[in-house]
């Protein structure tokens, strides 16, 4: 079975139960052996690296500036685009699938990008917006991304 590259999308400001559904979400896809992509910084996007390199798994983070100083420190490969908020579509084109957790303006721009090329999107407490898969934990919202 070829490995699954999913994304998982989410506030830099999340609660503390986003983060620890993040950090689970992380965790389970890398247990799996998929590639964790995300924006590379912190919140969703640190707690779900932080879960994936725990199990030892593979962390992509694409991020905005040309500048890899900033990072969170789970990343395995770090992509400086220089594209600012335009890498979302970079991060949502590179996954087969994607897992939204809470609620950002750059988590809702990559909603919408996922869904406008087709991508399946699961979403854990994220918005409520049509055409997304609701899911209510981090393990059917990876159970469902690995499936496509």
């Amino acid at each position: 079975m070829p490995r699954r590259y999913v994304a998982v999308c989410g506030a830099s400001e999340a609660t503390p139960s986003q983060l620890d559904a993040a950090r689970e979400v992380g965790r389970l896809l890398a247990r799996e052996g998929a590639v964790v992509i995300n924006g590379g910084f912190g919140g969703v996007m640190g707690a779900a690296s932080e879960g994936a390199a725990i199990e030892g798994g593979t962390v992509v983070g694409i991020l905005p500036d040309s500048d890899r100083a900033e990072v969170n420190a789970h990343l395995t490969i770090a992509i400086a685009t220089g594209l600012g908020q335009a890498r979302n579509a970079v991060i949502v084109t590179a996954a087969d699938s994607v897992i939204a957790i809470g609620q950002g303006w750059g988590t809702l721009s990559e909603i919408a990008l996922a869904r406008r090329l087709g991508r399946p999107v699961f979403a854990l407490g994220t918005w409520d917006v049509k055409g997304l898969d609701l899911v209510h934990s981090p393990e059917e919202a990876v159970k469902r991304a690995l499936e496509g």
